[in-house]
């Protein structure tokens, strides 16, 4: 949460989180626009997860946060709601009422697009306009669907165990601690070998203890 010992000019925020699954509530994010307002700093919001959110206490978009568009840019990707991962595709809101040192952030960001990026390919584009259509949704929500009963699946199997895990709520992944003294890549192989289950060790994301795994889904 917000230090106000601690000045900074851009706060990044994915939520929910990867590769723990936490999400933000409206109050918490509420307490960060706030601090992004009276320091002057903008928020880089990440949303890619945000089709995961299933409590509907929870924001989906930072902009659903009061004075977010003074502060805020929000990035999001086709990669986690329709499997785009590979195809380069995403999109960026930048409101126009974001300025800062008497610069329009929306005018800098349309001058930055239209002079070093050229587009993704055609039918990329026709892929993405696509997943708004009724029937791209519908076919969505159907893998969504899934992805949350496995995460489900998994999340009653550890509690019947009694490990320790979160995320699965709100995101498709569960991060579990390792049994005993294993470390992170002892139990993938363990994982692997015994149970044809491959997860994601925490060994390779460096901010987080080497105790843990997140199993990905359990692909």
């Amino acid at each position: 949460m917000p230090d106000d010992s601690v000045k900074a000019d851009i706060i990044y925020i994915c939520s929910p989180n990867n590769p723990t699954g936490a999400a933000y509530t409206r109050d918490q994010l509420k307490a960060w626009v706030e601090y992004a307002r009276k320091n002057n700093a903008i928020i880089l919001y990440d949303a890619a997860y945000e089709c995961f959110i299933s409590d509907g206490e929870l924001a989906r978009s930072i902009f659903e946060i009061d004075g977010a568009r003074e502060c805020a840019i929000e990035i999001c990707s086709f990669s986690k709601i329709a499997g785009f991962t590979g195809t380069r595709c995403g999109y960026t809101v930048v409101p126009k009422d974001l300025e800062r040192d008497g610069m329009n952030i929306n005018k800098l960001w349309l001058r930055r697009q239209t002079t070093k990026f050229n587009g993704v390919p055609y039918v990329v584009q026709r892929g993405a306009a696509a997943v708004f259509t009724e029937s791209g949704m519908a076919e969505i929500q159907h893998n969504l669907d899934y992805y949350r009963k496995n995460a489900k699946v998994i999340a009653d199997a550890l509690d019947e165990c009694g490990v320790w895990y979160c995320g699965g709520k709100n995101s498709p992944y569960i991060w579990l601690r390792c049994p005993g003294s294993m470390k992170s890549w002892e139990f993938f192989d363990w994982l692997l070998e015994n149970c044809g289950v491959v997860g994601t060790p925490g060994r390779g994301l460096r901010r987080v203890r080497r105790g843990l795994l997140p199993p990905d889904r359990f692909r």
